[in-house]
């Protein structure tokens, strides 16, 4: 799911042990992630100042799409910290979910200029800046064993709306790119060819839309559970105290 709101439980539990940590893997995670929120920042900062100098939503993606790409692209990175133990998240749940984020940013977005002014758009970016400043921000200041109970809080809280609206911009992002890839023919393969082998992009994106039915609900409870567990949780401690 795009929506990269992952539970982060496993992987949070790994930040609050970063005593256990390799010195180096603690380093550099840290590092990461301070990039990736700095990052973020930079991407949130231009579509606000974009929007006070132009006054429309159009050209947004333009002035922001090759700062997007490649910090969305350097999230890759974050399946290797999975891969090799660095943090105790599953490899398929990261993976599924940076993917998914890249497929929207380079074949999605990218691929189809006709979209780019769509106001979808705007709604996923502004869902997924968001939710990446208080991930990165979450992960970076649980590293360095001091984290700010209001970044917690808008961890746990926050995806109540962003994810919503982040899935609803990609869907309806996607359903406006239905036309264009089905007119043009984009990315698809037709028989005959050499390697006897088909493939119909405007399909694709079929499927990849009838995805979300399963998956959204699933990431999207597991995340509430997730939220009852650390914040309600904590206070009920809080009071035996």
């Amino acid at each position: 799911m795009a929506s990269s709101e992952e539970d982060g439980s496993a992987e949070d539990k790994e930040n609050n042990k970063k005593k256990t940590k390799r010195p180096f893997v603690t380093a550099w995670l840290t590092i990461y992630n301070i990039a990736m929120t700095a990052g973020w920042m930079v991407l949130a900062v231009a579509m606000i100042r974009f929007y006070i100098q132009k006054g429309t939503h159009k050209g947004l993606y333009k002035s922001i799409s090759r700062t997007l790409k490649f910090f969305q692209t350097f999230a890759l990175l974050e399946i290797f910290h999975c891969a090799f133990g660095m943090v105790r998240t599953s490899v398929i749940v990261t993976g599924v979910q940076v993917c998914s984020r890249i497929f929207m940013v380079w074949f999605v977005t990218h691929s189809i200029k006709q979209i780019q002014n769509e106001e979808s758009v705007v709604l996923f970016l502004v869902a997924w800046t968001v939710t990446e400043i208080t991930r990165y921000s979450f992960y970076t200041f649980s590293l360095l064993n001091h984290l700010p109970y209001f970044i917690k809080w808008a961890r746990y809280n926050l995806f109540i709306v962003l994810y919503p609206v982040g899935v609803a911009g990609e869907l309806l992002t996607i359903y406006a790119a239905l036309p264009y890839v089905r007119k043009s023919g984009m990315l698809s393969v037709r028989l005959p060819n050499k390697y006897n082998v088909s493939f119909d992009y405007y399909i694709c994106l079929i499927i990849v839309m009838l995805s979300y039915i399963p998956l959204f609900p699933q990431l999207f409870f597991h995340m509430l559970r997730q939220r009852r567990k650390v914040l309600h949780g904590e206070v009920m401690v809080e009071k035996e105290d």
